[in-house]
């Protein structure tokens, strides 16, 4: 594969794609890069848009709800019908909605227009990715390596994510610089990161019709529904419900709305604190695949997770932001160790041909879960409850934690 790719495309593939890999790989890498950046600074931004223009704090969660609910069933299709297209049609029409979903967002300023367009498009309000992209290049990256290369090339996937989610995070206090340098209104600043978002989704596109076909991707296999692998998936799919449902009490739009509303956070201070905690939640799942190494997968899911959700439940009640905000970094810097571990997990539990239908199986429960919670939150913080989402979502990852391990911990993987 890396002998036809041009010059400057073999390069990327070198850099990006981890040793042991399919150098094919590298285009899913890049576009996970620009979606992450643009979901970076959206997630900031979607609050401060929806309160300029003049909506609550309880239809910033109803909003946040209706992304996660439309890429949930989205996700639910892809894993009951997305075996009949081929993988690379499904991400290059999931790229143009990404395009439709920033001309969406730019286009309106009323609440049901744009409850619309979050239902039907690809915005994603969380620090993770929760949108139909996932299961989709999941699949794919799961042919293209074997044991721990696997788990390398799901950290390098995970880790260039939060990389440039963080960037991404710096990014949403360009509207203020325009406003305060350019003299443009703040209402039409915001206007035009969406539109950089529609952009975003262009290049993204483009780099999915770089993707090897079926017929000549080695690493491919036929695909098939769950089988053997049903019972374990289905356990799975139910302790990560509890994890999203918890993890979506506070998405990254509604902690940059908790610092809002409870500290008097600016949208230039938040960015800047997104961008730390993106950094930081990068660095740990760089060294996710090396403490699996060590520990084992589901050890570091767990014993990395657990403190990090106690200290979330700290932040929410300690009286002084620079101990909440210490709180929070110890938490960004083990929280996300889970991430690469949980999706190679998953893929080493399955056979080949049930990957897909399993990084779907996980996708979906994972997204309506999360799904539900935002609009939970939103009404919290309107009748002035701002701790109780963060103690909720700390209180519930624990006993996730604790049941995944007790679940789990007796399962044999397949691959070392």
């Amino acid at each position: 594969m890396s002998r036809s790719l041009p010059t400057a495309a073999a390069g990327l593939s070198r850099w990006l794609v981890p040793r042991g890999a399919d150098a094919g790989a590298w285009p899913l890498l890049a576009a996970r890069s620009l979606r992450a950046f643009a979901d970076g600074y959206m997630a900031l931004l979607l609050p401060a848009y929806l309160l300029a223009l003049g909506l609550g704090t309880l239809d910033v969660g109803i909003l946040s709800t209706a992304t996660m609910l439309g890429s949930a069933l989205a996700t639910l299709a892809v894993g009951a019908w997305g075996h009949r297209f081929a993988g690379r049609r499904l991400l290059r029409g999931a790229a143009l909605l990404m395009v439709a979903t920033g001309i969406g967002f730019a286009g309106f300023g009323s609440f049901w227009p744009l409850l619309l367009v979050a239902f039907v498009g690809t915005l994603n309000p969380s620090s993770g990715d929760v949108s139909v992209f996932l299961p989709l290049e999941h699949a794919r990256l799961a042919h293209a390596a074997k044991g721990g290369a696997r788990v390398a090339l799901f950290a390098r996937y995970s880790v260039l994510g939060a990389s440039f989610a963080a960037l991404g995070a710096l990014a949403a206090a360009a509207p203020d610089g325009l406003v305060r340098l350019g003299g443009m209104a703040r209402i039409d600043a915001l206007r035009w990161m969406f539109a950089l978002y529609g952009a975003l989704g262009l290049g993204v596109f483009l780099l999915y019709r770089l993707l090897p076909s079926a017929d000549h991707d080695g690493a491919a296999v036929p695909t098939a529904p769950l089988g053997p692998s049903r019972r374990v998936v289905v356990q799975l799919a139910a302790l990560f419900s509890v994890d999203a449902f918890a993890g979506g009490l506070v998405v990254n739009s509604l902690l940059s709305l908790w610092l809002f509303e409870r500290f008097g956070f600016s949208l230039t201070e938040a960015a800047a604190f997104f961008f730390w905690t993106g950094l930081l939640s990068a660095a740990s799942q760089l060294a996710a695949p090396h403490v699996a190494e060590r520990i084992g997968l589901l050890n570091t899911m767990v014993f990395t997770h657990l403190p990090a959700n106690v200290c979330l439940v700290l932040a929410a009640l300690v009286p002084t932001l620079p101990l909440a905000l210490a709180l929070l970094f110890v938490r960004s810097a083990l929280s996300q160790m889970d991430v690469p571990t949980r999706t190679a997990y998953v893929m080493a539990v399955v056979t080949p041909a049930e990957r897909g239908a399993a990084a779907s199986f996980t996708a979906v429960p994972r997204s309506l879960a999360a799904a539900l919670s935002p609009t939970l939150s939103g009404a919290l913080f309107a009748a002035g409850l701002f701790a109780l989402p963060l103690v909720g979502c700390g209180v519930l990852k624990i006993a996730y934690d604790l049941a995944l391990w007790r679940a789990m911990r007796r399962i044999r993987l397949d691959e070392p």
